[in-house]
């Protein structure tokens, strides 16, 4: 006979003291920790513990008896289902305080690490409507709202278009509004679902792995260019032109329209073909004076207006001359890098898409940019001696690489090459501070700078500066 559970305990009256990581805030029950979603630091709340282990304790807040003042009205009627904005109910000026303490925790904590001055948390000057890219799931699964189990109505359609809900990998919350990009991506989304729907369009089924429609991509820029890309499963040539011929006609402002048919079991679209529907195979950017191609796999900061805030502050922190030989890991379309260009000698970039290299010696052509040069492959295996032998020695490497951080064989390559100067970008600060700790002994870290690109997330993006010793 199987032992029965103790039931979870429920806590009463639970102070909450902060904000911690995942977009949770935490309370103390005696001598555990106690995270909890959906609240706000201050707030005092009864708990549904929902996870319970030797040193913490994870729950769900069910009544909530004294209110914080840090608190905002939260203003998508999608909060508390959707993934994202998790900390919209948390007025600005606490999401910034709280952004700025994770990074010198992080530091200290994880990193142990001396920081010779910490600069204040830049601002965003738009916290809606602030990013350039989203990717919405078609789903045959839509979440239920409560209201909707409780209607006793009946749901044959079970279609629909948005974002995966926490915890239900195969489920999204069929979007009636997003407050992340500006219009037309709302038009666009709405008039999508719309028209699959009437027609009799069937989405994706991810346990079955069945279904015509994937995902929809929606890329903007700050001067209105803006790229659709429908993902298919299927290959259903009179469908796919019914949708793509309907966006066309109903978004003749639309620059670029394009397709995708990704039969695999993940929805990763960098090893799969784009086609060309309509309009042209890219967008164009502007930051600054200068203009780049994004392609349909492009990797470029999500928010235009506050990525040229993080690069002139990083730029100012390294305080380039025309004599520096400057790298460029992880350099992605060479953004950065064709912006440090205009202010040194020489800069190398390496990533590892092939087709963000290629944009990359793009960009510097429609810039009439020459003293650039970039290199396709994985940075773990291009750096080297010989490397930086045959293209110079770095008087300057800066890095921008994914959440993971560094690989540890990339850290103890740039310490063999011994920069006078470093510059570490990362929207990790945790892994930013486990790789700084391998080279602390090396370099000191002059400065470091929070920039929010990311309002009503717990995301941020950090610049560390470092000086040889």
């Amino acid at each position: 006979m199987a032992r029965r559970r103790k039931p979870l305990p429920l806590i009463e009256k639970l102070k909450i003291e902060t904000a911690a990581a995942q977009g949770k805030s935490l309370g103390r029950f005696g001598e555990k920790v106690v995270f909890v979603s959906g609240v706000v630091p201050g707030d005092v709340v009864d708990v549904q513990v929902t996870k319970k282990r030797k040193s913490y304790l994870e729950g769900r807040a069910v009544h909530i008896h004294e209110y914080s003042s840090e608190r905002s009205e939260a203003f998508c009627k999608h909060f508390g289902v959707c993934g994202g904005c998790k900390w919209q109910n948390m007025d600005y000026q606490y999401q910034l305080k709280y952004k700025e303490q994770q990074v010198i925790d992080q530091f200290t904590r994880i990193g142990h690490l001396d920081v010779e001055d910490w600069q204040s948390i830049i601002p965003a000057p738009e916290t809606k409507l602030y990013r350039n890219k989203l990717e919405f799931t078609f789903s045959n699964r839509k979440w239920l709202t409560i209201e909707e189990i409780q209607s006793d109505q009946e749901f044959d359609n079970r279609n629909g278009l948005g974002f995966h809900i926490p915890g239900a990998f195969d489920k999204v919350v069929d979007l009636e509004e997003c407050h992340l990009q500006a219009e037309p991506s709302n038009s666009i989304r709405q008039f999508t679902r719309d028209f699959t729907q009437e027609n009799d369009y069937s989405y994706f089924d991810l346990r079955q792995q069945n279904g015509l429609l994937r995902n929809l991509i929606i890329r903007s820029t700050s001067i209105g260019e803006v790229m659709v890309i429908v993902a298919f499963y299927e290959d259903d040539e009179a469908k796919r032109n019914l949708l793509l011929d309907a966006l066309k006609d109903k978004f003749p402002a639309m620059t670029s329209l394009l397709y995708v048919i990704n039969e695999k079991k993940n929805d990763s679209l960098f090893d799969q073909d784009f086609i060309c529907y309509a309009g042209n195979d890219h967008i164009i950017e502007q930051l600054g004076e200068l203009r780049f191609k994004i392609g349909p796999k492009s990797f470029f900061q999500t928010n235009s207006k506050q990525a040229m805030a993080l690069y002139n502050t990083a730029i100012g922190f390294a305080d380039f001359t025309e004599d520096d030989i400057v790298y460029d890991l992880y350099s992605g379309t060479g953004t950065i890098s064709n912006i440090i260009a205009q202010k040194v000698g020489k800069v190398i970039g390496v990533e590892q898409i092939e087709e963000a290299v290629h944009a990359s010696f793009e960009n510097s052509r429609i810039n009439d940019i020459k003293n650039t040069d970039f290199f396709t492959g994985d940075t773990k295996d291009v750096l080297n001696p010989e490397f930086f032998e045959k293209n110079g020695k770095p008087t300057v490497i800066v890095v921008d690489p994914p959440r993971a951080g560094l690989h540890e064989k990339v850290v103890m390559e740039i310490l063999k090459a011994a920069p006078k100067r470093f510059l570490y970008i990362s929207c990790n600060p945790a892994t930013q501070a486990r790789d700084l700790a391998l080279m602390k002994e090396d370099y000191i870290i002059e400065k470091v700078q929070a920039v929010d690109m990311f309002p009503q997330t717990h995301h941020v993006e950090n610049i560390a500066f470092l000086r040889k010793r």
